[in-house]
């Protein structure tokens, strides 16, 4: 590896570390679900969302064609498309949790109670959700990708920084493990859980770095990562305890999603939809 990737691996190093320790500066002893622990760590992870364009800056592209704004992925060209597409492919990759979920709660339910005033001025009174599904998305969407993927395509080929870069997504979680031991979780179980949030966060990390590359846009990453949040993963035990024919039923959905996430991945994706005349994969 070249003397000027290292450099450029080395700036996304520092990055995730600051990304993580910023979570860390202040003297929180209640939990990372206390309300004050969220609100000093939403401080800090807005303080980062200013930090990290600086990295760009400093490490990115120094093509005088192609702005800060452009390299991040916050554009207008293609905006349409980018918000609906990748979220159309990504409602067909959760199809088997989608309809598992409508099970227990019907979907006409679910309509009646998204559409309900009274539900969302409750749940934006709750600081876990808003972590969760706005300032965490945001946040590590714009750092680790908006941010990180520009510099890391100073120095590789789109496929490779599609690699790559989930890697320091993923090793930024494990700092959870020091919530799990300070909350009195046995160290074998800690390691475990770790090693299993390490895959699953570096997974969708692959994901979210294809779709920054492919559409060249941020905001689309945003959605999808907020949307992933909410459904969580999906509920495989619940799949294994269905009776018999609903059991085939409900795996039916998984694999045809899949499937047909699969072979839409590229065409939903053409960067031609999405005006993205730079890099891809």
């Amino acid at each position: 590896m070249s003397g000027v990737c290292l450099k450029e691996i080395f700036a996304c190093f520092l990055l995730s570390v600051l990304y993580v320790g910023s979570l860390y500066v202040w003297n929180a002893t209640q939990g990372r679900d206390h309300p004050s622990t969220i609100k000093k760590r939403c401080i800090s992870v807005f303080f980062m969302t200013i930090v990290s364009p600086f990295f760009v800056i400093w490490f990115g592209s120094t093509d005088s064609e192609v702005t800060l704004l452009t390299q991040m992925g916050l554009r207008w060209e293609g905006l349409i498309p980018a918000l609906v597409l990748p979220m159309v492919l990504t409602f067909i990759l959760f199809l088997g949790p989608l309809v598992q979920s409508h099970l227990t709660v019907p979907l006409t339910a679910s309509l009646r109670l998204y559409m309900d005033p009274l539900y969302w001025y409750n749940t934006a009174q709750n600081p876990i959700w808003w972590r969760n599904q706005v300032v965490a998305p945001f946040s590590e969407e714009f750092t680790f990708r908006a941010c990180m993927l520009p510099i890391l395509l100073q120095c590789v080929s789109p496929n490779t920084a599609v690699f790559v870069a989930p890697l320091f997504f993923g090793v930024a979680h494990l700092h959870h493990a020091v919530d799990r031991v300070r909350a009195g979780i046995d160290l074998p179980s800690v390691i475990l859980i770790s090693c299993f949030q390490f895959l699953y966060t570096s997974v969708f990390g692959f994901y979210s770095a294809f779709l920054f590359i492919r559409t060249g846009h941020f905001l689309p990453l945003f959605a999808v990562h907020a949307f992933c949040n909410h459904m969580g993963l999906p509920e495989l035990k619940e799949l294994v305890k269905s009776s018999g024919s609903l059991r085939y039923k409900l795996f039916a959905c998984h694999v045809v999603g899949l499937v047909t996430w699969y072979f839409l991945l590229y065409p939903l994706t053409d960067p031609a939809l999405y005006a993205n005349t730079r890099l891809s994969v």
